[in-house]
């Protein structure tokens, strides 16, 4: 028989969750235990925001963080996130010497690469002094008669009273995404909200798309929305069109808040009045209503737009009243229903996860004693622009203080 090896932690998933907890619980005197199965160390924080890292944003309102998160229940992430802050983790990173810079809307991403904050968290996690082993699978988990957590892994079996799962969620399964913490809330009798890919591209059925297949690669400003007036939700950002459909931080954002079968609507030119904009150019200009519209949409767009209708392939100054009014509501008020999405394998982030009902909102410890669930495994998911980073910080905190 191997020897069994006890910790006073396991945490299993080694991403920007598992990697902070690990840390600060073993430079707070635990004897900590962190496993992944992937051979590549943190690679979603390696990929992500361009390689640089959106590691969190200055715009998230610890007092009203549900603002910039979904779930079942939004308002479970605000002890968390207000107890570890942006701020915190900036003052971290400074300590370390990582130089970083703020893109729009609050976004901070690292100067140089994300690797630089890779290297945060591993040199938190040595000065814990916390055992790593990567790769390496953990085949079973079962709880002893004393309540300790046994694990049957890759390098023999170990032991703790605390288990703590920070095994991200499903999307990117090419660089070792799994259900594992899924599956281990299952066997515990945990409530789970079932997952689906979030911050996604959305697509659209191939014949209907066809007239603006030809516009992939076209990025513009516009408004997004779904929803009916209670749960209305909309942004203010870029879209980008696809050979498939829409992508863009504009759709990545409404992407979370829709649901199957219900339509987005788009303003495809938010900061204009188009319908006056168009009868002023109808009273002096001789161009064509296609050289016309390119002023306030991409000409792309514009002659795109035109093609459609015989009565929008003429001089501007020619075009009837009701025309005129017709393009602008179809510009203005563009009502369409995807699909679906482009699935797990472009999703940034999974909705959905354990049932935060399940979990205490101070620990994250579940009603299963000693087992803990942080980071993407949570049905909290944030915004696009650092919001779920800052979530992975803040519960990895959170439970660390409670190990």
């Amino acid at each position: 028989m191997p020897r069994v090896q006890t910790f006073d932690a396991i945490i299993v998933g080694a991403g920007a969750a598992g990697l902070f907890c690990a840390g600060i619980a073993g430079q707070r005197g635990r004897r900590v235990l962190l496993i992944d199965h992937s051979p590549k160390i943190a690679e979603k924080i390696r990929i992500s925001g361009g390689g640089r890292a959106n590691f969190t944003n200055r715009d998230l309102d610890p007092r009203a963080p549900q603002k910039h998160f979904v779930g079942e229940n939004p308002n479970f992430c605000r002890s968390a996130l207000s107890r570890y802050t942006p701020t915190d983790f900036i003052g971290l990173l400074q300590r370390h010497g990582v130089a970083w810079h703020e893109k729009h809307k609050g976004q901070l991403f690292c100067d140089r690469s994300a690797d630089d904050l890779i290297q945060v968290l591993l040199r938190e996690g040595e000065a814990g002094g916390v055992d790593r082993w990567q790769p390496c699978a953990v085949r079973a988990v079962r709880q002893d008669g004393d309540g300790a957590y046994a694990l049957d892994t890759d390098r023999g079996p170990v032991r703790a009273p605390k288990l703590v799962v920070a095994t991200g969620g499903l999307p990117v399964p090419q660089i070792g995404a799994s259900d594992f913490g899924l599956r281990l809330a299952a066997q515990f009798g945990l409530r789970v909200v079932e997952p689906r890919p979030a911050l996604v591209p959305l697509t659209f059925d191939g014949a209907a798309w066809t007239p603006y297949a030809g516009l992939a690669g076209l990025a513009l400003p516009v408004r997004i929305e779904t929803g009916g007036k209670k749960d209305r939700m909309a942004f203010d950002e870029d879209l980008l069109f696809t050979h498939r459909g829409l992508s863009g931080p504009a759709v990545l954002q409404i992407s979370s808040y829709w649901q199957a079968g219900a339509p987005i609507r788009l303003n495809l030119a938010p900061d204009t009045d188009l319908g006056a904009a168009l009868s002023e150019a109808k009273r002096r200009s001789r161009k064509r209503l296609a050289n016309e519209l390119a002023q306030w949409v991409p000409a792309r767009l514009a002659d795109a737009w035109a093609a459609q209708d015989g009565d929008w392939q003429r001089p501007v100054m020619e075009t009837a009243d009701r025309a005129l009014a017709r393009l602008a509501e179809r510009l203005q008020r563009w009502e369409l229903v995807p699909t679906g999405t482009e699935g797990w394998r472009k999703a940034e982030v999974m909705r959905g996860g354990v049932d935060t009902r399940e979990l205490s909102q101070q620990t994250l410890e579940s009603r299963q004693a000693g087992l803990f669930f942080i980071g993407e495994v949570v049905d909290v998911t944030g915004w696009l622009g650092g919001y779920n980073f800052q979530w992975a910080w803040a519960s990895a905190h959170a439970c660390a203080q409670a190990l």
